[in-house]
This record gives C-alpha cells, structure tokens and sequence, in this order.
C-alpha cells in the first residue's frame, strides 16, 4: 500500500449530462470515476500523483460543453472525460484539436468513454482523441454476426434517435445484414428526436403493425428506458436487439417483463465470473443507493490504462501518456484489451448477453442483470482506421 499523496492533483474533468433528463447516463459515470479514483490513490495515484476528478453539467449540449472545455481547463484539467453523445464528441474533437495547436506545453487529452460515431477514429481520428468503448460499426458488425446464425429472425425494424449516431447505426445495420443475411427484411426505419419523445406507444404501435420479429435500436438513457416500457405495456413481445438495454432505469423498471426480450451488445456482461468485480459493483449501487445505478467497466479500464501509460512514460504530461498509450494492452477480467495506436481506438472483446432473473450480482438492486449468449473477440470486431492519417505532435 503506497503512501498518502501530497503532490498537485493530476484532475480529470468530466463533461456528460449531471441534470435533466439524461443525467442518469452521467451522474453515474463521475461517481464511477470517483469510485474508481479513490482505489487508484491508494495505490499511488499517478506516478505518486492524486487524481481529482470534477464534474462538468454539459446538459447533453454541444455549445455548452465548449464552455465547459474551457471552464475545465481554467480549473487546470489537461484530461477530459466524455461519451454521452456523439454531438458533443464531435464539437469536443475539434476543440480540442484548436486549443492544442494553439497553446504547446499545455496540451489537453479527450478521453472518450462512450461517444460510438465510427468517424472519430475513422476520418476525423486525432492525437489527442482516444476511445475506450467499441464504436458503432464494431458493435454492429459483432451484433450482425450473431444475428445471422438466428434463423428464427427474418424481419428487423430500426428505430433510432435522430443525429449522426443513430443514422450512422442504421446505415451500418442495413449493409451488414445485406451482406451476411440476404434474405432478411427491414420492415421498417424511424428516427426520432433525441431526449424529447414522452411518449413512445405511437412508434411501437407501427413496429408491432410492420410484422418485425426483432428490434434493432441504439437508444440510450431515457429513450431506451421509454421505448421498451412502451413495448412491455403495448404488449410488443419481440426481441429488442440495442447497445444500451441496460441503460440506467431499464432494468429497474422493466424487470419482469424485459427478462428473455432485452438483448445487449457490450464489451461487459452481468454473470461475471470475476467476484471481485461483481462485489465492486454491488458495493457501488449500495453505496449510492440509486434507483437507476449503472456500473461502466470501461470507465475502470481507462483509468487502469491511464495509470499504466502514465507509469510507463514515467510523466503525468499528457503529450508522454498519449505516447505510452498507443499499442497498451490491459489484462481485465473479460480479456485483453489493446489500444491501437494508428487510430486511438480501443480493441476488445464484446459479448451478446439477455435479461435474465435470479443473477448472482442484480442491476440497479433488483435481481435481473444480463446474462452471456455470446462472446466476440477482438480479432472478429476488428475494423479498420478507414481513411485515418493522424498528425502527431513532434
């Protein structure tokens, strides 16, 4: 056990929503980055460094998370923490890139933990960008691959929330199922404002009417929560296929009947076999006692790697852990992670689980948490840095 840390802080700034509607997507990303944190200082922190993390309110706007970025950097954060929504991860990237070239020797990070559009490390890929989460084509591809072993699927609606994320999804989901299922029909594609449908019964009554026998959606926070409370009470029994069913208040709200129709792609699943893991997020959720806790592995894993890089280059500069960061690999619980150095995004396994009851560790204090059907490994996520030609710094 290291010492207590008297050095200046290393402070990571995180900028998510922590009010309004889709606080319950960030709220628990700072407590998780906290939690996570403190175990990190007793071990020394970052090369005998605290951490201090702070909270940023972004309200899910890309503008104003801009006044957060330099709010942050004011505060003397050269790491920025953000993943929910790929609008503000994109007004972030550019930023970011801006005030680095301007102000040398004070270079800032973004650590992206959840913000999937494909581009970010694809055309738009920079030196100061890293994405510790399986961005949206990965996650389609895996999900693809699985569901083209399901002969019990033929036809597939899309439902969607309207910006780049959303139509980049589907766009994926229609040529990967072209191409590995042929004789799979979309029977139906919608897109929907982000955050501001109440009431979703008037887009599941269409689904129900398409004759879809699976649902392929991307929805996150109160839209995933919204959408399937809709179709349980509807009475839409069909599979939903999403990145996000266990969005904060999914599970808690559903339980029952979520149980065998909620499926999840995600680099995490609920049965670990790791109890050290599943004591850590039962710890958590008891600890906050939240109706709508939702435990964000990958926030460990970047932080693990941080302290990896950091203690690699010997440096807390964020120029040296950039570096140290390209071609870091990570020994979790669910496998070896490998931060691919061409393009800054995250190689790593994914798993296709579903809702299930009586799980040994519950989400959200109920009994329900997601079980493994499937797991993917890295090699067959893979996709290439399309278009990627990153300048480094010199």
């Amino acid at each position: 056990m290291a010492g207590p840390l008297l050095a200046a802080p290393v402070k990571i700034a995180l900028i998510d929503p922590l009010t309004g509607p889709m606080a319950s997507t960030g709220l628990p990303v700072l407590e998780h980055l906290r939690f996570d944190a403190q175990r990190l200082n007793a071990n020394g922190g970052f090369n005998g460094d605290p951490i201090e993390i702070i909270g940023l309110d972004n309200k899910i706007n890309p503008q104003e998370s801009l006044v957060q970025l330099q709010k942050a950097i004011d505060e003397g954060a050269r790491y920025i923490v953000q993943g929910n929504g790929s609008a503000v991860g994109s007004a972030l990237i550019a930023a970011v890139d801006k005030y680095n070239r301007r102000n040398p020797g004070k270079e800032v990070l973004y650590l992206n933990h959840g913000a999937v559009e494909p581009s970010f490390t694809n055309e738009r890929c920079s030196f100061w960008h890293f994405r510790f989460e399986a961005h949206s084509d990965m996650k389609m591809k895996a999900l693809t691959d699985w569901i083209a072993k399901r002969d019990d699927i033929k036809k597939i609606y899309l439902i969607n929330q309207d910006y780049s994320f959303g139509h980049a999804l589907a766009e994926a989901a229609r040529t990967m199922l072209k191409e590995k299922r042929p004789d799979i029909e979309i029977v139906g594609t919608d897109f929907h404002p982000l955050s501001k449908v109440k009431d979703f019964t008037p887009y599941v009554s269409k689904i129900k009417a398409s004759g879809a026998d699976a649902i392929i959606t991307g929805n996150w926070g109160q839209d995933i929560t919204l959408l399937v409370k809709a179709a349980a009470e509807f009475g839409l029994n069909v599979p939903f296929l999403t990145y996000y069913g266990g969005s904060p208040g999914v599970v808690s709200q559903l339980g029952e009947q979520g149980v065998d129709r909620i499926y999840e792609i995600y680099g995490y699943y609920g049965d670990t076999d790791d109890d050290a893991i599943g004591e850590r997020q039962k710890q958590m959720y008891e600890d906050k006692k939240w109706d709508y806790f939702l435990f964000y592995p990958r926030i460990t894993v970047m932080l693990e790697m941080l302290q990896k890089a950091a203690d690699k280059a010997g440096s807390n500069d964020p120029v040296a852990v950039a570096r140290a960061l390209e071609g870091l690999s990570l020994e979790t619980s669910y496998g070896t992670v490998t931060m691919r150095g061409e393009d800054h995004q995250l190689q790593t396994p994914l798993f296709v689980s579903v809702l299930k009851d009586n799980m040994p560790y519950g989400a959200e204090g109920t009994d329900f948490n997601f079980a493994k059907l499937d797991r993917i490994e890295p090699e067959a996520v893979t996709m290439p840095a399309t278009g990627c030609r990153m300048r480094r710094p010199q």
